[in-house]
């Protein structure tokens, strides 16, 4: 069996500016959200999918469309994780420093993120457990932090492929489980 994972086309909104109030981080992430993308070709390395499976987030789906002809398995357990300010006031900080205090209270179950590891790594698991079932080849279209994630469960899982540091827009990074 392969599973192929595929980052959304790359999003036209750049990074915010150098120094941020908590407000606009949450303002840019909501923008970044709803951005326009940059749609690119894809090279599915000669692979044919069976299903796909796409986060319902608009970046996702588009590259989904276009990725697969068939019908795609929209889901919100492939949408990228959401992270806050750990920091809620006007003060503008260094977006360096926002970045780090967040991944740090996400790493540590702070009560300012709306949601933990374990939660997105069950999440996660949900769908690897829905596409195994099928025993097909299967695409699926995320973000860069789920796929991540999803790399690892894998790995767990027996599947061999690529390594990332951080995944590429509009790449096909295929895993396989010749035991499934």
């Amino acid at each position: 069996m392969k599973i192929g994972l595929l980052r959304h086309f790359k999003v036209t909104l750049g990074y915010p500016g150098k120094f941020v109030t908590s407000k606009e981080l949450l303002t840019w992430q909501e923008e970044y959200n709803q951005s326009s993308i940059e749609e690119a070709d894809i090279d599915h390395q000669g692979q044919k999918w069976s299903k796909c499976y796409s986060s319902d987030l608009p970046r996702a789906k588009t590259t989904a469309y276009k990725a697969f002809d068939g019908d795609i398995i929209f889901l919100e357990e492939l949408r990228e994780i959401s992270l806050y300010p750990v920091i809620s006031s006007g003060m503008r900080l260094p977006l360096w420093l926002h970045v780090f205090l967040i991944r740090i209270a996400w790493l540590f179950g702070h009560n300012s993120q709306k949601e933990s590891k374990n939660e997105v790594l069950k999440r996660i698991n949900r769908v690897l457990d829905q596409a195994i079932a099928h025993g097909e080849d299967v695409l699926i279209v995320g973000h860069g932090g789920i796929m991540m994630f999803l790399r690892k469960e894998m790995l767990k899982r027996g599947f061999k492929g690529p390594k990332f540091n951080r995944p590429e827009n509009a790449i096909v990074y295929i895993y396989e489980n010749k035991t499934l």
